[in-house]
């Protein structure tokens, strides 16, 4: 009975950290996408194509990493 009890609290522990830690590395991405965003935006400042910072900018980036700086331009130039 008690070997049943200790798999059955290691199942519920491992459990509860697989819970934990997804979005921790969710918000780890977020946050990284974010820097190499933002990096590749004052780069591109450095050679002329200025991308006006806002809300929008800073999510699309955040979410999408390059490909989402690649958008913010394209929309700048386009609007």
């Amino acid at each position: 009975m008690n070997f049943l009890m200790y798999m059955g609290a290691i199942i519920i522990f491992v459990f509860v950290l697989k819970i934990l830690t997804f979005p921790i590395r969710l918000i780890g991405r977020l946050v990284a996408n974010s820097i190499i965003g933002g990096i590749l935006l004052y780069f591109l400042a450095k050679i002329g194509i200025f991308i006006v910072i806002t809300w929008w900018s800073i999510l699309l980036t955040a979410i999408l990493g390059v490909l989402g700086v690649v958008i913010a331009v394209i929309l700048t130039i386009l609007f």
